[in-house]
């Protein structure tokens, strides 16, 4: 089989999706088959869009390609809206998030029914999560899909239950956040909710913030979380590292009790899952598929979006050690549980041997 991968930008680029796509690729190369990568430009959401006027020149480019199937990543979706409905190759849409769903108001409108289209326009898809599945499906998205979920063993950790047990019993409640620092991924929430946490009569919670990640995408966000942080007196306590290596990102998490991200919508969450490996305790949302692998009082907690309160009473009850203790260890226990990137991919690479000719 000869497949070919289209994505937006560089697939080397450093971010969840682009990690799957090369992870896929990777895969399918594995089990012998041929796999193209196509990169169409990256660019904004509208200069994307401006490609339906040039859309047989795309589709004259990928059906050039010669492929059998042609596994398109759903943040190209505006470059290829128009051409799919030219093309002769079968096409399968890689959907990591629905972009709609990133944004508010008029743009979410306009995004959704754009967005639709795209779907609408797919012989089939793989989603990341049932999550996933189902918002693309509420948007005309095609009925034939399999949900090849990420896996979390990038770092391979293998910390002993005795050692994440020791880990939760010593010195101040060590919480990370990991993720581009944008609106989407809940900062705000998890900083307001600190600040509960100080405000509370006893204020008897120990803990130290370390914020993981690019800094550079919306500054204007990252000076507002700063100045909420200021007011609330707890600047002090949260450091910025910015992004870091693979390596250095183990080591933060290794040293870690909480993975807080409590985001307006996570489609999957590849980092909670990740995290779990380390015995990390997740604080994530329920808005999206990071409930289809935490389990919210056992091996996490869930939160709902943009509830500080939440966030303040979840983090108080992390620090009764013997809980966390044991949280960690359940999350430990559930990435055990969770499939390899070898066994979810198969299902992925087994799904596009039976995607039809057009």
């Amino acid at each position: 089989m000869h497949v070919g991968l289209v994505v937006a930008g560089d697939i080397d680029s450093r971010s969840g999706g682009f990690y799957y796509d090369r992870r896929l690729r990777d895969r399918l190369r594995e089990r012998g088959h041929e796999v193209t990568v196509c990169s169409l430009p990256w660019r904004s959401y509208a200069r994307q869009l401006a490609d339906s006027l040039r859309a047989r020149r795309i589709a004259a480019q990928l059906d050039g390609v010669g492929a059998d199937v042609l596994v398109e990543d759903g943040l190209a979706h505006p470059s290829l809206v128009a051409a799919n409905r030219l093309l002769e190759t079968p096409t399968v849409a890689l959907v990591h998030m629905l972009a709609s769903r990133a944004r508010e108001g008029v743009a979410r409108r306009v995004v959704r029914r754009i967005e639709g289209r795209f779907l609408a326009g797919v012989d089939a898809a793989i989603y990341n999560s049932t999550a996933t599945r189902e918002g693309a499906e509420s948007l005309g998205g095609p009925q034939v899909g399999v949900v090849a979920p990420p896996a979390g063993d990038r770092f391979a950790p293998s910390p002993s239950g005795p050692e994440i047990r020791e880990r939760a019993a010593a010195g101040p409640l060590r919480l990370v956040f990991l993720g581009n620092v944008v609106e989407r991924k809940g900062l705000a929430a998890l900083v307001a909710g600190l600040a509960g946490v100080e405000r509370a009569p006893d204020r008897d919670v120990d803990w130290r913030l370390t914020v993981v990640g690019d800094t550079g995408v919306d500054p204007g966000y990252v000076e507002r979380v700063r100045g909420l942080a200021a007011e609330a007196g707890i600047a002090g306590r949260i450091r910025f590292t910015g992004r870091l290596a693979d390596d250095a990102v183990a080591a933060r998490l290794r040293e870690a009790h909480v993975l807080a991200v409590p985001s307006r919508y996570e489609p999957f969450g590849m980092a909670q899952l990740e995290a779990m490996g380390f015995g990390c305790v997740p604080l994530a949302s329920t808005a999206g598929g990071t409930g289809e692998f935490v389990a919210d009082g056992e091996s996490g907690f869930l939160v709902p979006p943009d509830d500080a309160d939440a966030v303040t009473d979840r983090i108080r009850r992390l620090d009764d050690r013997e809980r966390l203790a044991e949280m960690a260890v359940a999350a430990r226990r559930a990435y055990e549980a969770w499939p390899t990137w070898p066994e979810t991919l198969d299902a992925a690479v087994d799904f596009l041997k039976g995607v039809p000719s057009r």
